[in-house]
C-alpha cells in the first residue's frame, strides 16, 4: 500500500524528533544603554562653581591680604623714613648742643683763668715804683730809694756807662755816709764799700728780685757811678708779705 501524503508527514516528523538536540543558547543579555544620568553633569557643575567661588574667595582674601601687608609697610616705611629724619634731625641738633658746649667749656676754661690771674692779681697786686730816667754826674752822686716791706722789690735798670748798685741795710746806709763824711772815700766807693747785703758793681743793666723785704723794712737800694751817666730805671713792687720776719729782721 503506498503511503499516504499523511504517513509521509509523520514520518518525517519522527525523523526529525529521532535527531540530536541542537545545544541552547540563551539570548543574549540586552545591554542597557549606558546614557548619562541627569544628576551627574548636574553635580559637576556645581561642584565647579563651588570650587571656583572658593577659588575666587581665596584670592580675594589673599589679594586683601597682601593689600594690608603693602599698606602696613608702606606705614612702617613711612614711619621709618619719619624716625630716621627726625634722628638726623636731633643729631644735628645734638651736634649743635656739643658745639655749643664745647665752645661754653672753653669760654668758662678761659674765664676761670683769667678769674685766677684776676685773683691772684688782688691778691698780689705788682706796681712800678721808679721809671723816671736820672743822671749820675760823677762820683760824688747817687741815687737811692727805699724798699717797701711786705714786698717783693723787682730792682730793674739800664745805665749808658759803668754804674754800681748795692741793697743795704739802714745800719750799712748809715756807715756808708760816715765813711763819706769821714773822708774815707768817694761817695762812689763808699756806698759799696761800707757793707751791703749784695752789690753789682761797673755794670750796665741790672735785673734782679729781691726777697729779703717781704718780712723786714729795712733796706735800700744805691745806685752810683765813677763818671757821668744816665741811668733808665725800671723798677716795680709785688705785695707778696711774709708770715715771718726776714733778712736783717730776722
Amino acid at each position: 500500500m503506498t503511503p499516504t501524503p499523511v504517513d509521509q508527514i509523520t514520518t518525517e516528523a519522527d525523523s526529525t524528533s529521532l535527531q540530536p538536540a541542537e545545544p541552547y543558547s540563551p539570548p543574549p543579555a540586552t545591554r542597557s544603554s549606558s546614557r548619562p544620568s541627569a544628576w551627574v553633569p548636574l553635580f559637576q557643575s556645581r561642584e565647579r562653581r563651588w570650587w571656583t567661588i572658593a577659588l575666587a574667595a581665596t584670592l580675594l582674601v589673599t589679594a586683601f591680604g597682601i593689600g594690608v601687608l603693602y599698606v602696613d609697610d608702606s606705614n612702617n616705611q613711612a614711619s621709618i623714613r619719619s624716625m630716621t629724619t627726625q634722628n638726623e634731625s636731633l643729631t644735628g641738633r645734638n651736634q649743635i648742643l656739643q658745639d655749643q658746649l664745647n665752645k661754653t667749656q672753653a669760654n668758662l676754661t678761659a674765664s676761670l683763668g683769667e678769674l685766677a690771674t684776676t685773683k691772684a692779681a688782688l691778691e698780689h697786686p705788682h706796681l712800678t715804683i721808679w721809671n723816671v730816667q736820672q743822671q749820675l754826674k760823677g762820683p760824688t752822686w747817687y741815687l737811692a730809694g727805699g724798699i717797701p716791706d711786705t714786698f717783693t722789690y723787682h730792682l730793674k735798670a739800664t745805665s749808658t756807662g759803668p754804674m754800681s748798685v748795692s741793697v743795704l741795710t739802714l745800719e750799712q746806709w748809715a756807715k756808708a755816709i760816715q765813711c763819706v763824711d769821714n773822708g774815707g772815700g768817694s761817695t762812689h766807693w763808699c756806698m759799696h764799700h761800707s757793707g751791703t747785703a749784695m752789690s753789682w758793681l761797673s755794670v750796665t743793666s741790672v735785673n734782679y728780685d729781691f726777697h729779703l723785704g717781704e718780712g723786714c723794712a729795712d733796706y735800700v737800694s744805691v745806685f752810683t757811678s765813677a763818671s757821668a751817666i744816665t741811668v733808665t730805671p725800671n723798677v716795680s713792687v709785688t705785695y707778696n708779705p711774709a708770715t715771718s720776719a726776714t733778712g736783717a729782721c730776722a
